[in-house]
């Protein structure tokens, strides 16, 4: 796999154990997991997050990549991006980002979010990605269409988090209406 993956202003990378810091910044914010089936993390919830996201690291052949965003020029990890292949036969992957508040509103979602899914169709050879959000996130919503998802429906009440069942907006892309996207052009976006 061709791991870390570079964009114009950042670099996705695997986690190691210094992370923890980093995302413990993003992982116990109220704001920012509002609307994710995690969190506020105490210090412990982070670290075991961590250990896990490393340890599937190494799996043979890996099939979950939670990749570090960093800042390219600082270094600096603003959040995560991840792609999962969920069903291997049906080359289906889904995708999930998470970024420290201090970062939202900058493109950096949309440019990470574009670099996960072109490493999905490119290295994974997957045919369909897809992602899920809770109706008000529509920050979310708004980083989704920019890549080029197509808003497939409405899952209703099918995730309890939090200690309520919670609805989703579903989105997918297919390899053909990827490939279709000129990411190169539309960086910026």
């Amino acid at each position: 796999m061709n791991l870390p993956l570079e964009t114009p202003r950042l670099i996705l990378r695997d986690f190691i154990e210094s992370d923890w810091l980093a995302v413990h910044q993003y992982a116990s914010d109220r704001e920012v997991v509002r609307y994710l089936n995690f969190g506020p993390n105490s210090e412990e919830d982070t670290r075991d997050f961590l250990q896990r996201e490393i340890s599937l690291q190494r799996e043979e052949p890996r099939q979950h990549f939670a990749l570090a965003v960093t800042l390219k020029a600082q270094k600096e990890l603003i959040g995560i991006s991840r792609i999962s292949i969920q069903d291997a036969a049906n080359k289906t992957g889904s995708i999930g980002y998470c970024f420290t508040k201090q970062f939202w509103g900058q493109g950096y979602a949309t440019e990470a979010v574009k670099a996960i899914v072109s490493f999905g169709f490119q290295e994974l050879d997957l045919h369909r990605i897809f992602a899920t959000c809770h109706p008000k996130n529509i920050a979310s919503t708004r980083v989704m269409q920019k890549i080029g998802m197509q808003q497939e429906g409405y899952l209703r009440e099918h995730h309890w988090i939090k200690g309520e069942w919670r609805d989703s907006w579903l989105y997918a892309i297919l390899e053909h209406e990827w490939r279709s996207l000129d990411f190169r052009r539309c960086w910026k976006d």
